[in-house]
């Protein structure tokens, strides 16, 4: 039979005092086995980290604490209310955790080798030369090639993929018994994730580990885990093998998770429709200066040539790895990248040889929407002033009862409730701050907007409510996109034309349909299997 490694029964969480308490976790129990992979899955807010911090008595105490009653029992010892001392001697030895984010883990201001040898040195009392030994055996396990040339870099030296390997490589450095892994894919390409995915495969099945998977991707679970819990408002509403789970899930809320996936092609593109956006042969080399002089060594060529047009109410896809150059080509095409040259002709007028002066007119038909609406939306301002920000600018003239329709219009068509105009964005879901930026993009009737990876933080089903939004504002303002992701369903649910890019140069470009069903290119076929097969491949043992 095989050992039970963690028992929890009846946790609770709670944050807060008295009329403000806050339930993050409510009466959860599972077990997980020797070897074994569970995937805890859920929306944003569901109380999937909660309940994995839980585990190593990391949450804020005593801001939060375990109602009566609640047990977690690692190997038959109790953790609730266990001593530090106790706990130390658990934490990163018998019981290890990969966080979502590697650059907010790793300390900047140290080494790759003084962070990975850390662990070593506090439970296993091993001698600087001992821990060197050890570290670089982890880093080539985790798949870092030249291991020896890494251990004096910093984390801001290493790629987003590498970083996550450290992280990988720091976590299993005691060989634990179980690995909990807090979304730790999320941040990375479709290939970087496939390599992490059947690099913790791997690793598990070697050192006989048992894996707790935090995820909202249901592709991922599907692949990885064994059994599956699903949890909506602290609570598990469904458990059981993944197959059977996905086979036939029973509870409402595992059916709309299952069914939440970007569905549905964007409308054709009317015949008749006007050219928006052209360029040919954009390039985008940023210099290389060194010496005392800083002179000019050489060139990062960021955008090398790239060919595209794009008419009202279509959509071009931009796809490829991180450092491909996709931002780039966006920031360049309105006119936000000075080393950009080529021509750039909008509504049938060059626009790349204009003054910013001679550009803000312009301005109000070039919008943009970012990645990350925390980082792009002012803390300081109430949604009605970060929404009627560009009419500021563009329409000073406006009297506030115009602007304030203006303001509840815009909210209004992006499916927000405009009483919500005095609120702050800290007080909003992610789906929420998104449509509050596109809110903002929108309410100066732009002609083409650039979409900057504008659905990858969120969770699938708010992903899917974003892009129906996104398709219905085209459909009705005739609107031009470039829509810039590594997340190739997302891609194929709204791109009329798709451009693969890799190092600056486009690899391959076409219709969207044509390009998914019969990729030429073997950079394009990687990445489609990466992306829509999830195909983890176990690396070969080092």
């Amino acid at each position: 039979m095989t050992e039970t490694l963690i028992q929890v029964r009846d946790l609770t969480v709670a944050f807060g005092q008295g009329k403000s308490q806050v339930q993050a976790v409510r009466s959860l129990s599972f077990d997980l086995a020797r070897g074994e992979t569970l995937a805890l899955v859920g929306e944003s807010g569901s109380g999937k980290s909660v309940t994995a911090l839980s585990v190593l008595q990391l949450l804020p105490y005593p801001a939060a604490s375990h109602g009566p009653g609640s047990s977690i029992t690692f190997r038959g010892e109790e953790l609730v209310g266990a001593g530090e001392a106790a706990l130390r001697k658990i934490r990163g030895n018998r019981v290890a955790m990969i966080f979502q984010e590697p650059m907010t883990s790793l300390n900047p201001l140290h080494t790759i080798q003084k962070q990975v040898s850390e662990v070593l040195l506090i439970h296993k009392g091993l001698d600087k030369a001992a821990a060197r030994r050890r570290v670089l055996e982890l880093l080539r396990l985790v798949g870092i090639r030249e291991p020896e040339k890494r251990l004096d870099a910093y984390p801001h030296q290493l790629s987003g993929g590498q970083r996550q390997r450290v992280m990988i490589a720091m976590a299993l450095a005691n060989e634990p018994d179980l690995l909990i892994a807090d979304e730790p894919t999320t941040a990375l390409d479709v290939t970087i994730q496939a390599q992490v995915l059947g690099l913790l495969k791997r690793l598990q099945r070697e050192l006989g580990m048992a894996l707790l998977l935090i995820t909202h991707d249901l592709s991922i679970v599907r692949h990885m885990s064994d059994r599956v819990a699903v949890m909506t408002q602290g609570e598990i509403v469904e458990t059981g093998p993944t197959a059977e789970l996905f086979a036939h899930p029973r509870h409402a809320y595992t059916q709309k998770l299952l069914s939440a996936e970007p569905r549905g092609r964007p409308a054709p593109v009317p015949a008749e429709a006007a050219l928006l956006m052209e360029t040919s042969d954009l390039k985008v080399h940023f210099p290389i200066r060194r010496g005392v002089l800083k002179r000019t060594v050489d060139h990062v060529k960021a955008v090398d040539g790239v060919t595209l047009s794009v008419r009202a109410g279509e959509t071009v896809g931009v796809v490829g790895e991180s450092g491909s150059g996709k931002t780039t080509l966006g920031f360049a095409l309105l006119r936000l990248v000075p080393e950009a040259t080529g021509p750039v002709v909008f509504q049938g007028r060059r626009i790349d040889g204009l003054s910013a002066k001679e550009l803000r007119p312009l301005r109000s038909e070039l919008q943009v929407v970012f990645q990350d609406p925390s980082g792009s939306l002012s803390p300081r301002l109430t949604v009605a002033d970060i929404v009627a920000e560009g009419l500021a600018i563009h329409e000073p003239g406006i009297g506030a009862a115009e602007r304030a329709r203006r303001i509840a219009a815009a909210l209004d068509e992006v499916g927000l409730d405009p009483a919500m105009a005095e609120r702050y964005p800290h007080e909003f879901s992610g789906g929420q701050r998104q449509r509050i930026a596109i809110a903002r993009a929108m309410i100066l009737k732009p002609a083409f907007v650039v979409l900057d990876e504008p659905t990858s933080a969120l969770d699938m089903s708010v992903q899917a409510q974003i892009v129906e939004l996104l398709r219905e504002l085209q459909r009705k303002h005739q609107l031009g996109y470039l829509f810039i992701s590594h997340d190739l369903r997302v891609i194929r649910a709204m791109a009329h034309q798709v451009l693969v890019m890799k190092d600056g140069k486009v690899v391959e470009q076409g219709e969207a349909e044509a390009l998914f069903k019969a990729p030429r290119e073997p950079y394009t076929q990687a990445l489609l299997k990466a992306a829509l097969d999830v195909v983890i491949e176990e690396p070969a043992a080092a």
